[in-house]
């Protein structure tokens, strides 16, 4: 993880810049870490000092695509807020691009750093919707539960049961977790 500023911030943001965009051109799986190198116009031993290899470094590119831009949107209530992130959550992670991200945020994690990371961006997202509830005086479940009962089964579908996976799906697991008791 680069330090905040300086150089090292403008080698990993120019790194990453390449890859998203050799990416869109060539493929994913043209890539390599010459030619990423020369379109960030750093050397190849950069990202190899920097990263080990080019499967570290799509996994990091993964990771920092796969982080909200933006805050959950606010609804108004509880079951609101919940569904409409669930429902985007599902839509993207289950996307081509975002199924593609999740497996090179995994492949790249040998120590479980990015998936930790990834879980971290869920529980962020789930934290300011329970929140937002709390501070209008609505009961929710906790952070854990949310994960447990929302996102675990939305994962476990993408990863290894793909395809038919719609708002209904997420709108069943959001009323799920909100009928279970306190």
């Amino acid at each position: 993880m680069a330090r905040p500023g300086g150089r090292s911030a403008r080698v990993q943001e120019a790194v990453h810049t390449a890859v998203r965009d050799l990416s869109a051109e060539v493929g994913r799986d043209a890539l390599t870490v010459p030619l990423i190198a020369a379109r960030a116009e750093v050397t190849p031993s950069t990202i190899y000092r920097r990263w080990g290899d080019l499967q570290a470094l799509l996994s990091d590119v993964a990771v920092e695509r796969l982080r909200p831009e933006t805050p959950p949107e606010d609804k108004g209530d509880l079951e609101s807020d919940l569904r409409a992130w669930a429902e985007q959550f599902l839509d993207e992670m289950s996307s081509p691009a975002g199924r593609a991200y999740i497996r090179d945020a995994l492949l790249g994690d040998p120590d479980g750093r990015n998936a930790g990371r990834c879980s971290a961006y869920a529980a962020e997202q789930v934290d300011v919707i329970l929140t937002r509830a709390e501070d209008r005086g609505e009961n929710g479940p906790d952070v854990e539960t949310v994960l447990d009962h929302v996102v675990a089964p939305m994962m476990y579908r993408i990863l290894f049961r793909p395809g038919g996976h719609d708002a209904a799906y997420a709108g069943r697991l959001v009323s799920g977790v909100l009928s279970l008791p306190s």
